[in-house]
């Protein structure tokens, strides 16, 4: 049963049902999962009792893509990168060119879009580098660590020395990413274009709205789900040594 002392970190993770919710609502359970829901709910003058129900609601009807917490890491890295990456892939170079358009046909009277299309192109530079670094280092090396852990090895060293180093940095990185595309939500008054915006405007605010949802669910399976399970395989195998 959901309460108002769960933490949204928890409650994403026993009942992933729950995330559409959270994603609706514009509650933060990957970086900011470590609150209480009261609290969250506070923040965003929210009523807490009203969002219990829906999140129980939520647990009891379970829909959802799939429950990633019985994965394999191998297997959650194959979605990770094949959903999520991907996504990021696919549209910042869609969405880069709209923020430009409507940055230089709407900026003088709207500056807020001249401060989103920086803000973009920041959120591009740091998150396809970011990209880079889990699919060449992290990613095959907990891929590695899974493997030893069902062959008994020792682990690899690593150039980095724990896991925890680039695990770190990474959740370091996601925040980063979330603080900008708050900043652009707020700038936005939630990517709600103003009545007559052109298309291009409508369909930059609608596609920042996706992209967001999807980073929330991609940093929720890496820092809430992968991460944990890497540390705990490091632990596993430098205990067994």
């Amino acid at each position: 049963m959901i309460t108002e002392q769960t933490t949204l970190r928890s409650i994403a993770l026993e009942e992933p049902a729950t995330i559409r919710v959270f994603e609706n609502l514009h509650l933060d359970y990957c970086c900011g999962g470590n609150r209480a829901l009261s609290a969250a709910c506070a923040e965003k003058g929210l009523d807490v009792s009203a969002v219990v129900a829906s999140l129980n609601d939520a647990a009891a009807v379970k829909r959802f893509d799939r429950d990633w917490s019985q994965a394999q890491a191998s297997e959650l890295i194959d979605h990770i990168v094949a959903t999520h990456h991907a996504f990021v892939r696919a549209e910042l170079p869609r969405l880069l060119p709209m923020a430009e358009k409507a940055a230089r046909k709407h900026g003088p009277t709207h500056p807020e879009l001249t401060q989103v299309h920086q803000q973009l192109e920041l959120l591009a530079d740091d998150l396809l580098m970011h990209l880079y670094k889990e699919e060449r280092v992290l990613f095959p090396y907990i891929q590695t660590m899974e493997r030893q852990s069902a062959g008994g090895a020792s682990p690899t060293d690593a150039c980095f020395g724990s896991v925890r180093s680039p695990i770190h940095m990474m959740i370091n990185e996601h925040e980063s990413a979330g603080t900008l595309l708050d900043a652009m939500r707020a700038a936005t008054g939630g990517f709600t274009p103003w009545d007559g915006a052109c298309p291009t405007l409508t369909g930059l605010y609608y596609g920042l709205d996706m992209f967001e949802k999807d980073l929330h669910r991609h940093v929720h399976l890496e820092n809430n789900l992968l991460f944990p399970r890497a540390i705990e395989m490091e632990q596993g195998l430098l205990a067994a040594r």
